[in-house]
């Protein structure tokens, strides 16, 4: 059994000393007596809530319902906005012991569940309902499948509930609302058939079914079954509602016409709470082979919605007071830091995403973000060592991977640290199984064309990072993006491509030093003699420090002949190495 206090935060936030005081007292009035009562074992406290460990599914059941019931009764005087009120998941499962703790998936599953009951309510797995079926006097609202953070499988979840006394009639079930994930969530609808053609009713769907697998694929992303979402065709039922039954922050919608020979997809990204429109585009195409045209849309659809999703959910994070950042939240303010592209605020990116850690240990994203900004901290600003932070970021990216080995950021993410490491095999073999798991993501183009650049695939690496680019064009990456096209364009001896890479990124990011060395390298080549002292000596004047890391330091994941070939450029830019 998993509990927490629901709203924990705010009651602390309103009076610290007085919430601790009654939970104290709640303990041992209330949930101790209840524990004991049914033979359970407390295995530990949590602040906002605590994990018990019973011998009998109908004890640990009749435990829970006791404690809520004897909150209920406690709350009867208190004003609603002051009330303690628990949510308490139950799960059946092996567990593992060390130490007094319990861990495992049982566990997990039940601390999940906890999280998808209402407050003061009890949610339970399907294991729970079948094992008491016929020995509580409880009743259970099935809620379906659910596909729960870091559990493989999906669970049966059911809402447990005190039985109608005899001769009453229950009262009619109220609409079903959804919570809202821990990740950004959308449901796409069934694209509407406007054509005066029954037979572009197939194509409508094989749009909106495509578009669910492709962006399925987004490890940031949580994406409504197609099950769910077609029973809305035919509907006409406003967005918010769809939003509250699914439990999804943003729906996409869209529709098809034909004309003779041609046809007009529109598909518009709405925030479901409030209606907002957050992206809206329309594609012309003649129908030569339709396969291929929905394939084409499919991917113009998904490429486009992911970062509009992603530049929503940043501007929803900047908007809180720090003070009330959830764990995505402090991760997309993390994200707004690093795309700024210099050491300050590289720097807060990488309190942002330590706490994001620090509020949910399990966020894979949270510990990539922590890898990315080490390796810029040192690797870009010279403000950590080198070899500590590249190993630290392997540490935290093989963490992110433990947490959920389908994540494809978290693969991209341990790619870049075992290249940064000069190990070309390992970070080509985990950027080529982040593509696997999400074709279009950009992060994963990005590392896999960074290890080719550097480990002599210098044109193939540009193809990626080209893609990379066309997939995101903008996102907190986009500085060491441009910097790398620039280092590849260097390393392909394209000396004029290289300079307008450097440049185009210089005119953003004016304090990202790396970019300022290719820029005066390549100019150096070109014997653009003054224009390569000006870009050396900015390069310099920028962070003196990782300017020498990169000039007098034996970098692993640069090839000595590489090295010789960027230092022949700065020689010619008039850089002396006296």
């Amino acid at each position: 059994m998993a509990a927490d206090v629901a709203g924990y935060s705010r009651l602390i936030g309103a009076d610290e000393a007085g919430t601790l005081g009654r939970l104290r007292s709640i303990h041992a009035a209330v949930i101790n007596p209840a524990i004991a009562a049914h033979n359970g074992r407390l295995v530990k406290t949590t602040g906002d809530g605590f994990l018990v460990e019973y011998g009998s599914v109908v004890d640990a059941l009749r435990s829970a319902a006791q404690i809520q019931a004897g909150m209920v009764e406690r709350n009867a005087p208190v004003p609603q906005d002051n009330r303690i009120e628990f949510r308490i998941g139950l799960n059946v499962g092996d567990v593992v012991v060390e130490d007094g703790d319990i861990f495992g998936d049982g566990v997990n599953v039940a601390a999940r569940l906890e999280g998808l009951a209402e407050p003061g309510g009890i949610c339970v797995s399907a294991r729970v309902q079948e094992d008491v079926a016929g020995k509580v006097d409880l009743a259970f609202d099935d809620m379906g499948e659910r596909q729960l953070k870091n559990i493989a499988r999906p669970v049966r979840v059911y809402r447990v509930r005190d039985r109608p006394v005899p001769g009453t009639q229950p009262p009619p079930p109220s609409p079903q609302v959804l919570p809202l994930p821990d990740k950004p969530s959308i449901a796409v609808l069934p694209f509407a058939n406007m054509s005066s053609d029954p037979e572009q009713e197939f194509f409508a769907d094989g749009i909106a079914e495509d578009v669910i697998t492709a962006l399925s694929r987004y490890p940031s992303l949580f994406v409504i079954a197609r099950n769910s979402t077609f029973t809305y065709k035919g509907h006409g039922i406003d967005v918010k509602q769809i939003g509250r039954e699914l439990g999804v922050r943003y729906v996409l919608e869209g529709s098809l016409r034909k004309a003779e020979n041609r046809i007009r997809v529109t598909a518009q990204l709405v925030e479901a709470e409030n209606s907002k429109h957050v992206w809206a585009e329309r594609y012309d195409r003649d129908l030569t082979d339709i396969f291929a045209v929905q394939d084409e849309i499919t991917e113009a659809v998904t490429i486009a919605v992911a970062p509009a999703i992603a530049d929503a959910e940043l501007h929803r994070a900047m908007r809180k007071l720090p003070g009330s950042l959830d764990a995505w939240a402090a991760y997309q303010r993390g994200l707004w830091h690093l795309e700024k592209a210099n050491s300050t605020d590289n720097a807060l990116a990488e309190r942002f995403f330590q706490r994001a850690v620090d509020l949910d240990p399990d966020f894979a994203d949270g510990y990539c973000g922590l890898a990315m900004a080490r390796i810029r901290a040192a690797a870009g600003f010279a403000t950590d060592d080198l070899g500590g932070a590249s190993h630290s970021a392997e540490s935290f990216a093989r963490r992110a991977v433990a947490l959920d080995s389908n994540n494809a950021v978290a693969r991209s993410c341990l790619s870049n640290a075992l290249f940064l490491l000069g190990d070309y095999q390992g970070a080509l073999a985990e950027g080529a199984l982040a593509l696997a798991l999400s074709p279009n993501l950009a992060l994963g183009y990005w590392r896999r064309g960074a290890a080719m650049i550097f480990s002599g695939r210098p044109e193939e690496g540009l193809r990626d990072l080209k893609t990379s680019l066309r997939l995101e064009p903008h996102g907190s990456n986009l500085a060491h993006r441009l910097s790398q096209v620039s280092a590849g364009c260097y390393f392909s001896r394209a000396y004029e491509d290289a300079v307008e890479a450097a440049n185009q990124a210089i005119r953003s990011f004016p304090e990202y030093p790396l970019t300022y060395r290719w820029l005066a390298a390549a100019l150096g080549q070109l014997s653009r003699v003054e224009e390569a002292k000006a870009a050396l000596k900015k390069a310099v004047a920028v962070a003196p420090a990782a300017f020498e890391v990169y000039v007098r330091g034996r970098l692993p994941w640069f090839r000595p002949e590489d090295q010789a070939h960027m230092l022949e450029g700065l020689r010619k830019a008039g850089w002396r190495e006296d």
